[in-house]
Order: C-alpha cells, then sequence, then structure tokens
C-alpha cells in the first residue's frame, strides 16, 4: 500500500487532475483532492477513489491564497498524519490576444498557475523534509515551451513554473526532495473537447502520433514520476505530447 503514503492534488476533481487522483488511490495512496468551487464534482471524484477500494477525502481551497492552504495542510495531517506528494495541477486559462488582454486576465492566470504552486510548495515541502523524502510533480504545458497564440499568459505562467520546478529541485534535493514537471500537450479534456471542429483538425496536424493524449497517460506519468523507480530522477521536464514538440 505504498507504506500508506498521502498525496494532495490541486484541482483534484476533474480533467487531468482526476485522472492523476485516481491514478494515486488506485495504487494504495490515500488522496487529498483539492478543489476551488465545485464540490459536487469533488464528491463524484471521491465517491469513484472509494469505489476502486482507495481512500481519500476533499478540500475546498483557492490556491492563490496562503491561509486556505494552511488550513488543508493542517486538515490532512490532522486525518492522515503526514503528506508524501504534492501534485500541483490548479490552473486555468483566459485567452486573449496581446493587445486585448487586460491586467486582470494577466494576474488570474499568473496568480493560479505559477503563484498557486510557489504557495502550496512553500508550505507543505517543509512537512516532507520532516518525513526525510518526498515528491512533487507540478503540471506544466508545452505552450510553456513553445508559447501560443492567444497565451501570452498561460505560456508565461508555464514557463515560469518550468524555472521554478528546477530552482525547487535544486534546493530540495537535499532532503530526498523530487521535483519534476510534466508538460501535457494537446489533451482530450473538457477544455479540447468544446473547440471547433476545424480548429481539433488544425491542432492535430501539428502532431506527429495524430491523436490527442489521453488524461490517463498524463497521470501514469506522474505515478511513474512519485514512485521509488523515479527516485534518482529530479529537476527534469518531460513532455507527453505525441511528438508535438521535438
Amino acid at each position: 500500500m505504498n507504506d500508506g503514503q498521502v498525496a494532495i492534488v490541486t484541482g483534484g476533481s476533474r480533467g487531468i487532475g482526476k485522472a492523476i487522483s485516481l491514478e494515486l488511490a488506485s495504487s494504495g495512496r490515500r488522496v487529498a483532492i483539492v478543489y476551488k468551487s465545485n464540490r459536487d464534482r469533488a464528491l463524484e471524484t471521491l465517491k469513484e477513489i472509494e469505489s476502486l477500494g482507495g481512500e481519500g477525502d476533499i478540500f475546498q481551497a483557492d490556491v492563490t491564497k496562503w491561509t486556505d492552504i494552511e488550513e488543508v495542510v493542517k486538515r490532512v495531517l490532522t486525518k492522515w498524519g503526514r503528506i508524501d506528494i504534492l501534485i500541483n495541477n490548479a490552473g486555468i486559462t483566459k485567452d486573449k490576444l496581446l493587445f486585448k488582454m487586460d491586467e486582470e486576465d494577466w494576474d488570474e492566470v499568473l496568480d493560479t498557475d505559477l503563484k498557486g504552486a510557489f504557495i502550496c510548495t512553500r508550505l507543505i515541502a517543509r512537512h516532507m523534509i520532516k518525513n526525510g523524502e518526498g515528491r512533487i510533480v507540478n503540471i506544466a504545458s508545452v505552450i510553456g515551451e513553445i508559447g501560443n497564440i492567444g497565451q501570452s499568459n498561460y505560456s508565461a505562467a508555464k514557463a515560469g513554473l518550468i524555472g521554478f520546478t528546477k530552482a525547487c529541485a535544486k534546493e530540495l534535493s537535499r532532503w530526498n526532495i523530487t521535483v519534476n514537471a510534466v508538460a501535457p500537450g494537446y489533451i482530450d479534456t473538457e477544455m479540447t473537447s468544446i473547440l471547433d471542429e476545424s480548429i481539433k483538425k488544425e491542432y492535430l496536424s501539428r502532431i506527429p502520433l495524430g491523436r490527442f493524449g489521453k488524461a490517463e497517460e498524463v497521470a501514469k506519468l506522474v505515478l511513474f514520476l512519485v514512485s521509488k523507480d523515479a527516485s534518482y530522477i529530479t529537476g527534469q521536464v518531460i513532455n507527453i505530447d505525441g511528438g508535438l514538440v521535438m
């Protein structure tokens, strides 16, 4: 049962985050699902975990607020007594062309996608230090490497998350804490399902493998990175994109 390990997954109730929560629970980890507002969806994910024989709980929080994450950490430690894994997955998009993007669009994406990872890592890593080990995986994006029209805020946030990953990997390695980033390409989630068919076709034409990825495929990569088999991997950015970025 992976020694009763406890994982916190931000944005863990939907899309890639949900797939990661289910994968971790299936492997025997106890999963703290952090969600911002949709309690019903979080409960649905928790029920799926329990139907798999796993253990978890839901925690409402805004990752951009220190006090919210402090409360999550306190409650998780009260419930399970430890934190072994952190998945910084919470993220949003507010897509607009540069000259139409206002300050609020910029700030909201940078705060959620980048500052949120900083707050969670800052507050949770010290508990990993007490354990003498830990695993942190940041969910970045290939857009942070190649950019994208209409996503200057998202591109900047994910590029920042990649840099943050490398810096934290160097700082935390002395305590046997690994920090890595997973950079998905176009993944079949709610976000891509609403795209116009012509846009989907154009995106697919760029992907050598000729299909969108699955959230479950991302989750399995994350599962490997938090396992003992990945104990000598840190500071890496692993693309899972069907060959989009080569």
